[in-house]
């Protein structure tokens, strides 16, 4: 069995990364980087690869020691956190959820998860008042603690993922009540938001204690393929307020602040950058706007993550794959501010050879 798929070895360097998405000069090589990557492709390369061998499975911290192990072996800077052990608070807000098999290769047993679009556990004031609020401080820093003291010193943490404030307001209120409520409801609107909000800035002050945790990473869905979900100026009221107070946080404590959000966003996209002031914008499909389109119209103000179009990686060969992403690399990465992955996420419906092809194609671009 072989050990490795690719061709050449590269090693983390956090600082370099960072760099990179501060558009501070061309990086010496192409840096890596993924919302995340679907459990059971995790548990696919290290099972092909043999990653886990030295490892205890009685660890406490079995899936620290594993995510440092992963991310390494990919080529990735980082470790996710807290996404990556499944301790977000987003986890706790007990939303309606449907449920339906997976068809995908890699299956994921439990089936795929879908929110409840009608009606969701708050749509009035009374609803309003009685739900149960998690705790954001509930998982402590033990974890934390744990990354500062263990992590390699050539990687760094990427607090998230965060913020997922539209998100989560979709989703307590479902979106179809949510739109009536948009012209019925508007303070209960804004009491929900605030309360996000509010939940959010704890979050990220914690993370931000540690100072192994060099960038916030927060992911708020706000569009589908033709445009924002709800009208750009209720993202202006309602939403961006949000990301952009987590991001003065972030700020002012030094750390870069990136957004992933899916959508076809080009209205608010003036927004984010001027007044939210996002640090780099993730998540690209070729429908809506090719990553080399959006290098070119705002890559000298913000730096542009991913873009290999999941679709295009889903059916593509792998010598497709090299080609394109040697197109993207010669289009995006000169002065920095761009960083290779997928359009999206490492989707367990992704061919496992086609998304290592694009991790073997960044290593060996020259």
């Amino acid at each position: 069995m072989a050990t490795t798929p690719f061709r050449l070895n590269v090693v983390p360097d956090w600082q370099s990364l960072l760099k990179c998405l501060r558009r501070d000069g061309t990086p010496a090589r192409v840096h890596f980087i993924e919302l995340f990557l679907d459990k059971e492709v995790q548990e696919e390369i290290c099972r092909r690869y043999n990653l886990l061998d030295a490892l205890d499975p009685g660890d406490p911290f079995f899936m620290h020691r594993r995510q440092i192990l992963l991310q390494s072996f990919l080529g990735y800077d980082y470790v996710m956190f807290p996404e990556s052990l499944g301790e977000t608070v987003d986890s706790r807000l007990n939303l309606p959820l449907h449920i339906t098999a997976d068809s995908a290769s890699l299956v994921r047993k439990g089936g795929r998860a879908y929110a409840e679009e009608h009606k969701g556990p708050i749509t009035n004031w009374k609803e309003f008042e009685a739900y149960s609020w998690p705790d954001p401080q509930a998982n402590g820093t033990r974890s934390l603690e744990w990354f500062q003291e263990n992590l390699p010193e050539n990687m760094c943490l990427i607090g998230g993922l965060v913020g997922s404030i539209y998100e989560n307001l979709s989703f307590l209120m479902g979106y179809e009540t949510l739109c009536y409520a948009l012209k019925d409801q508007r303070d209960l609107v804004t009491a929900i938001s605030q309360r996000l909000i509010e939940m959010y800035c704890k979050v990220v002050q914690r993370l931000l204690q540690f100072d192994r945790v060099k960038v916030i990473w927060a992911s708020d869905d706000m569009g589908f393929r033709s445009g924002p979900s709800i009208s750009p100026n209720d993202l202006r009221e309602f939403i961006l307020p949000g990301p952009k107070q987590l991001a003065q946080v972030a700020h002012d404590a030094g750390r870069l602040y990136l957004l992933h959000s899916c959508g076809e966003l080009s209205k608010i996209m003036e927004d984010l950058i001027q007044d939210v002031k996002i640090d780099a914008k993730h998540s690209f499909e070729d429908t809506i706007q090719d990553v080399r389109e959006a290098k070119r119209l705002w890559g000298a103000r913000v730096s542009l993550l991913g873009g290999l179009d999941i679709d295009f990686l889903c059916q593509a060969e792998p010598i497709q794959i090299q080609a394109r992403v040697n197109d993207i690399l010669d289009k995006c990465l000169a002065g920095g501010g761009y960083c290779l992955g997928t359009g999206n996420s490492v989707a367990n419906y992704i061919p496992l050879d086609n998304y290592l092809a694009m991790l073997d194609a960044g290593r060996t671009y020259r």
